[in-house]
């Protein structure tokens, strides 16, 4: 129960936090540059490549149904309306929040519930084979390559702003 809880939300809570952080640097990084930092939204890394405003919007679609179908509830709906560095950032508040309302009791039976989404073509994935095969890897994938685009366009990023705060024990 507690496990999947531990896997999820704190780490999706620190990485979306992370990801404000990012788009901290890259307008400040615009701002040095007297360029506008929305320019950045639109900017991929290859032309068949979902844009930065895309990759931040499914990192946090996969966010919240992972969290929503492992505690079996409905997602919240968030449009992909989004067109400003504001709008990106109230999803990812929108999201962070979303996250804030699960406890550990929200996980029980996680592991073996069904995830399934409509695209799977009526199959589901275990609870835990979906977090460990799917969304995780998924999210992350999306998470490394919003920042892989602001640091191919010269936001001064690097392995630490990626990583954030570890959770050190003294």
């Amino acid at each position: 129960m507690a496990n999947l809880y531990e896997a999820t939300v704190p780490v999706f809570t620190k990485f979306l936090k992370n990801m404000e952080s990012w788009l901290d640097k890259a307008a400040a990084y615009a701002d040095s540059k007297k360029t506008d930092p929305e320019v950045f939204l639109q900017s991929r890394l290859a032309l068949d490549q979902y844009a930065l405003i895309r990759q931040i919007q499914a990192a946090c679609d996969q966010v919240k149904y992972t969290v929503a179908k492992l505690a079996g509830k409905e997602a919240p709906s968030h449009p992909d309306t989004e067109k400003t560095l504001a709008d990106v950032r109230a999803r990812i508040a929108k999201v962070i929040d979303y996250l804030a309302t699960f406890t550990p009791a929200d996980f029980e039976g996680a592991e073996d519930r069904a995830c399934t989404h409509s695209w799977m073509g009526g199959k589901s994935l275990r609870g835990g084979d979906y977090l460990d095969h799917l969304a995780l890897p998924n999210f992350h994938f999306h998470a490394t390559t919003a920042y892989a685009i602001l640091r191919h366009n010269g936001v001064p990023l690097g392995k630490g702003d990626f990583l954030g705060s570890l959770p050190f024990k003294a």
